[in-house]
């Protein structure tokens, strides 16, 4: 029985070693050339590393850019057009919303560059270079530094390159950490800040499928939009103007109308937000088993409400479309990775692979000694960290879910200064401020469905634990003997933060009076007794253990690198310009449940059901697809292709991010991974983690023959 016992142990071990399969990873362009071309050409690539990054040359990552704060686009003509994601643009759609002109709803098109909509605050970032200063950070530490002074010497040393950097150019530059502090980049950057809205596809398609087929895999949803970036007569970043130009870039992507095959070499380029590859056991088990399920709870309660108040009226659905999509992206998300790691025994590999890694060091006298301690070390801190994160899950998701919350802390400054010096020479343009920022708050404000949430959350805050519970909320807790709803109801009865009218009123009070109304208002004492809570007890405690973490996991990942564990390591994803290859691939779902590799318009059509909103069919689109009436966006099988999967790493941030095939020509943009696979995060499981990808061919037919806005598709190099 043991020589059994020990032969499944090492065949699981086996399956799980620290190596990275062909199809895991997200690459650093900059260092392409010496770790993955050949592989990518033996895997189908027809290029070089030199074309997809050169800064003695246009490239392709000239025309890959950040867009907004945590999204991805492709540059797709000379003339500065770029494609996303519907969801990455769904901000700015909803900001030109109304009931009057719904293009949630009903899409936009600009046909013409005079009608395309500029977008304040819209940002599209594009990398100049990358460079490798390591070398230059590590030289400022020495041995013993304290893990302060260490971080201290970090921050002067990266300040200092990135200024040297954008030294008289018109460039920002920023230093990222790489393997938790073992090595460092420098990244240059050219931001635009010309941004204008070009196209948006109607919900019914942009977001077909909705909530119900978010992460899920057949998709068939439509999910792209399109923006120009502008700038002024000399090519370069300029606040908006009419006197802007559209850019010109220094390179666009061609676009091939071949579609995809399985197996099909294909990769992703783009700006991956974060993973946490190299968490150790304690660690997943945590985000999985402990703080997702909490988090899960939280935002079920807020969408339900969020819901419930959209089906009635169309003003709030416009409203709060937004909100509910950013609620519930994740809420599914951390089901699915939770869920994946549980199905994939990912806590017991991760075990596996961390008694392996002390049987290694049992053999090596010298890195026994190093190292001997640090798991046990690490299981430590996470321990010490746990009341500290599970307190922050309930703050983030509970009390600072609650709009009216956060609103009214926007205001402690401006009382603090109130009760501080009456006659302060600031209170008139805080006062400006505070009400211009009041008209953009309850614009998208509904007070019946802040308060219902609010009913419902508070009471769950008791999770948090006394010591972190503020004096505001165990007062009214004790004073309603737990009734919440009651409690709730004098909340929002008796605060001047639920509509435009009191805090127009509040802001014309004399300042010594805003003391008086402040001490008695029940939203912004309890508002500042979370937020005292977090950033005096929550937050302290988790910096303090999570830098100790962070140290931890530093000399981990050394560790791993020195006794060599894998033939090759890439850093986990932090919203850098990354690479990501694989095939095109099927993949099995659960038994005796395989799912194919691509989908097509005719499921649309199946899956249209007038009773689910997510899955109305637009009357024309319908039409369309009923008469075949594809032309040339057709596949060679006769059908209109609308998304296929592949094996490509990819995140949150990848959303946008163009999808390439062996000759680099667009075949598709990303913009979700299925739910089976969201657990690639945490760790990479070959035969389920598929990226999900909208067919280009079915995005230029949208804007082409549905649409009307061909002028656009001849703006772009189309390759037959």
């Amino acid at each position: 029985m043991r020589i059994k016992s020990l032969l499944l142990s090492l065949l699981l071990f086996l399956s799980i070693s620290f190596r990275t399969f062909a199809d895991e990873g997200m690459w650093l362009p900059i260092l392409l050339q010496s770790l993955n071309e050949k592989e990518m050409q033996d895997m189908g690539f027809r290029l070089t590393a030199e074309d997809i990054y050169s800064i003695n040359h246009g490239s392709m990552k000239d025309a890959v850019v950040l867009f907004g704060g945590g999204c991805t686009a492709e540059i797709v003509s000379d003339q500065g057009l770029i494609l996303t994601n519907h969801h990455c643009g769904y901000g700015s759609i909803q900001s030109h919303s109304s009931v009057e002109f719904d293009y949630l709803t009903d899409g936009f098109w600009a046909m013409s560059k005079e009608q395309e909509l500029s977008n304040p605050g819209l940002k599209a970032t594009i990398l100049v270079r990358m460079e490798d200063v390591t070398a230059q950070i590590l030289k400022h530490i020495t041995p013993g530094m304290t893990e302060t002074q260490r971080q201290e010497a970090i921050k002067k040393a990266s300040s200092s390159i990135e200024s040297e950097a954008v030294k008289d150019t018109h460039y920002s530059a920023q230093v990222k950490s790489f393997y938790y502090g073992n090595e460092f980049y420098l990244m240059v950057y050219e931001v635009f800040e010309d941004v204008r809205l070009v196209g948006a596809p109607p919900s019914s398609i942009g977001k077909f499928g909705g909530d119900t087929d978010n992460w899920m895999w057949p998709r068939h949803t439509g999910d792209f939009s399109v923006f120009r970036i502008y700038a002024n007569k000399d090519n370069e970043p300029a606040a908006y103007s009419k006197s802007n130009v559209p850019y010109k870039p220094k390179y666009s992507f061609p676009i091939s109308l071949k579609g995809v095959k399985e197996d099909d070499f294909t990769f992703v380029f783009g700006y991956p937000g974060t993973t946490e590859h190299f968490t150790v056991s304690e660690g997943v088990k945590n985000i999985t088993e402990e703080e997702n399920p909490i988090a899960i709870g939280l935002r079920r309660m807020r969408m339900d409400v969020m819901e419930k108040y959209m089906k009635t009226d169309p003003a709030i659905r416009i409203q709060y479309a937004s909100k509910l999509a950013g609620v519930a992206n994740y809420w599914k998300k951390m089901i699915g990775e939770s869920l994946g790691i549980r199905q994939w025994n990912g806590i017991n590999r991760k075990k596996a692979f961390e008694n392996d890694f002390m049987e290694t060091l049992h053999k090596n006298p010298a890195a026994m000694e190093k190292y001997g301690s640090l798991l046990a070390t690490m299981n430590e801190t996470y321990s010490k960290l746990e009341p500290y994160s599970l307190a922050f899950i309930y703050f983030y998701e509970g009390a600072y879910s609650i709009e009216a919350f956060r609103y009214a802390y926007g205001f402690r400054t401006y009382v603090d200064e109130c009760i501080a010096d009456p006659s302060s020479d600031k209170l008139p343009s805080m006062r400006e401020k505070l009400q211009t920022s009041a008209d953009g708050f309850f614009k998208n404000y509904h007070q019946e469905i802040d308060a219902e949430i609010a009913a419902l959350i508070l009471p769950q805050l008791r999770n948090m634990g006394n010591s972190f519970l503020p004096e505001w909320w165990t007062k009214l807790d004790s004073k309603y003997a737990g009734d919440w709803q009651k409690a709730t109801d004098y909340i929002y009865s008796s605060s001047v933060f639920v509509n435009a009218d009191n805090v127009k009123k509040f802001l014309s009070m004399k300042p010594k009076k805003v003391k008086k109304v402040i001490a008695s208002d029940p939203i912004y004492q309890l508002a500042n007794g979370f937020f005292d809570s977090y950033f005096d007890k929550i937050s302290p405690g988790r910096d303090l253990y999570g830098a100790e973490l962070d140290s931890l996991y530093r000399i981990y990942v050394a560790a791993l690198r020195e006794l060599k564990v894998s033939d090759r390591f890439y850093p986990d994803a932090n919203s850098t310009l990354r690479v990501a290859y694989g095939k095109v691939k099927g993949f099995e779902a659960a038994d005796a449940v395989y799912y194919k590799y691509y989908t097509t318009a005719d499921g649309i059509l199946t899956k249209e059901d007038p009773g689910i909103a997510d899955y109305y069919v637009d009357p024309k689109l319908k039409q369309m697809v009923q008469n075949k009436d594809y032309g040339r966006y057709a596949d060679v099988d006769g059908t209109l292709h609308t998304g296929f999967i592949a094996t490509n790493h990819t995140t949150g941030g990848n959303s946008g991010s163009p999808v390439l095939n062996a000759d680099g020509q667009l075949i598709g943009i990303n913009f979700d991974r299925v739910w089976q696979g969201t657990m690639s995060d945490l760790m990479f499981d070959p035969g389920k983690c598929r990226n999900v990808s909208l067919d280009i061919r079915y995005c230029l037919w949208v804007i082409d023959k549905y649409a009307g806005a061909g002028y656009l598709i001849d703006e772009m190099k189309i390759v037959k």
